[in-house]
């Protein structure tokens, strides 16, 4: 019998980094983006894949949808789920890191159009910051089926992964899935300036500030025809309401 070569923890993060990124059904050995990453890792696709779905039946909200990831996984993957809901924002650095030493063209293609924090001086913090949100931005979009959350526009390229409680305002939270939205361009700047916000129902609500203050009366009717609007809301990874409550009363100019 050969002798089972135990995974490090490089490549149990490259899979939690894969099962972050990937829709559930392209978690398979044929799918070529984990037949190449397995390649360089030394292990097999199959193998690679059923890692990745170990972390899937790790998943409590993967769980609630009642389906089941794989029941096989080992005591370090729950090890590395553990320390990954404690902080994400550490996992998700060391994780984009590892990818980063084996592919790093990949890599920097991944955080294409990604800005560093504003005022943010110092290299290594800038680097760390934009993994961190190169993880996050994967995980939220692939989610939410790259669509927006409340208008359903389906354009990568105008989607973004909006933070819940503000980046600034948690580190911890900072790659927590749970605490993102896709939403697209517009949305989120509006969301980020707390011009609009949902209520314990996921329902949009629209600050009166917007009357207030905006000139362009197209901007403040599309906004308004919001008003009311339910939130699409994914299996993975649903919005956390303690999350929402915090941008409601912290961030939402009501």
């Amino acid at each position: 019998m050969a002798e089972r070569i135990p995974w490090t923890r490089d490549q149990q993060l490259l899979a939690l980094r894969l099962y972050m990124r990937l829709p559930f059904g392209r978690l398979h050995g044929r799918n070529p983006e984990i037949i190449a990453l397995a390649r360089c890792v030394g292990r097999t696709a199959n193998a690679l894949a059923m890692k990745a779905c170990n972390f899937a039946g790790l998943d409590p909200q993967f769980r609630a949808t009642n389906r089941r990831g794989l029941s096989g996984a080992s005591d370090a993957d729950r090890a590395i789920w553990s320390e990954f809901a404690g902080n994400p924002e550490q996992l998700a650095a060391e994780a984009e890191e590892a990818f980063a030493r084996l592919d790093p063209a990949q890599a920097a293609r991944d955080e294409t159009g990604i800005r560093p924090p504003a005022g943010e001086t110092d290299v290594a913090r800038i680097v760390r910051a934009r993994r961190v949100q190169s993880f996050f931005r994967a995980a939220v979009l692939t989610s939410y089926d790259f669509r927006c959350a409340v208008s359903g526009l389906a354009v990568p390229e105008l989607l973004v992964a909006s933070h819940i409680i503000p980046w600034s305002t948690s580190v911890e939270r900072r790659a927590d899935p749970r605490n993102g939205l896709c939403l697209n361009a517009l949305f989120d700047r509006a969301f980020d300036r707390g011009l609009m916000t949902f209520d314990n129902d996921l329902r949009v609500i629209v600050s009166p500030r917007l009357h207030r203050t905006a000139s362009d009366a197209r901007l403040t009717c599309s906004l308004d025809r919001l008003r009311g609007q339910s939130l699409s809301v994914p299996d993975r990874f649903p919005p956390d309401p303690g999350a929402i409550k915090f941008h409601r009363k912290h961030i939402f100019q009501g």
